[in-house]
């Protein structure tokens, strides 16, 4: 079945926006996909339909991003207002329990949400965040967040694209930078190319409690939720120390580290799939669909 279109409104009246992967079955698993500081839900297109035969697959677009509203209060954008969005999201899906998985941001809003609403976390996906950020990729993504140089075609948006998440990504087709770049990016009505995400979502970045807040006092709360944490090898916002420490705060958080990837996995690495694949078999019971290879 195809993926449907989901739209509700926040507490403020915004129009926010989802899709929504049926399963093959009813009462299959939910799995929440959330997305990427300037980055829309796009990005799990791919994802979302390798898992759908299985699950019930959510892909919300983050207030400020792709098609859900751009909020004129700039001081919203911040982890406890989009968690205010996605619980009324789950609530209008009848969505009890989920397991997400979250890129950056996204991983940010599952473990503040999982010391929230324990109840509602089956498990978490964390790609390549973790109770701290790194300084140095904090400062760097400071640096382009919301300062996209503007474009006149999609040649010019690739090539702003590269600029910005080429070095983490080597040996990136120009096929599938030019798919990253469709997801972050949407012409508008004189069909020029420009970022789907407001600029304001940098606003809150100045303060560097609400963009990278420390969560290290939250992690032995969260503990008891199963976890896969996927990190990539060059990393600089999810370094190689603060997973040793997840890890021997949490001995059973299994792990991947991406070869030639840094902040942060596309997750269409054969790799990242094959784990969590495995991750939410063993989650829920299921075997693991053939060929796939646990985490460790």
């Amino acid at each position: 079945m195809a993926a449907s279109e989901y739209w509700f409104d926040s507490q403020e009246g915004l129009r926010l926006y989802s899709r929504v992967y049926p399963a093959a079955t009813a009462g299959a698993p939910v799995v929440l996909c959330l997305h990427g500081l300037m980055r829309t839900g796009r990005d799990f297109e791919d994802l979302a339909e390798h898992l759908a035969p299985r699950h019930r697959v959510i892909v919300p677009d983050v207030r400020g991003r792709g098609l859900s509203a751009r909020d004129p209060n700039h001081g919203n954008y911040q982890i406890p207002v989009y968690l205010a969005d996605v619980l009324r999201l789950l609530n209008g899906l009848g969505a009890a329990r989920v397991t997400i998985i979250g890129t950056s941001m996204g991983g940010l809003m599952a473990m503040v949400l999982a010391a929230m609403q324990p109840q509602l976390l089956a498990g978490i996906v964390l790609n390549d965040v973790g109770p701290e950020v790194d300084k140095a990729g904090l400062e760097r993504i400071r640096g382009y967040a919301g300062k996209a140089p503007a474009v006149r075609d999609w040649a010019g948006a690739v090539a702003n694209v590269r600029a910005v998440y080429g070095p983490a990504l080597p040996g990136i087709s120009e096929a599938r930078l030019e798919k990253l770049t469709r997801a972050g990016y949407r012409e508008d009505a004189q069909g020029i190319p420009q970022p789907d995400a407001d600029p304001g979502i940098a606003e809150p970045l100045k303060d560097t409690s609400k963009a990278a807040p420390d969560l290290w006092p939250l992690w032995g709360a969260i503990t008891k939720v199963p976890m896969l944490a996927i990190r990539g090898e060059q990393s600089d916002i999810l370094s190689a120390a603060t997973v040793a420490r997840m890890q021997r705060e949490k001995p059973d958080l299994a792990t991947l580290a991406v070869a030639d990837r840094g902040h942060a996995p596309l997750l269409d690495e054969p790799e990242c799939v094959r784990a969590i694949d495995e991750f939410l078999a063993r989650l829920h019971g299921q075997a693991p669909p053939q060929g796939v290879a646990a985490a460790t």
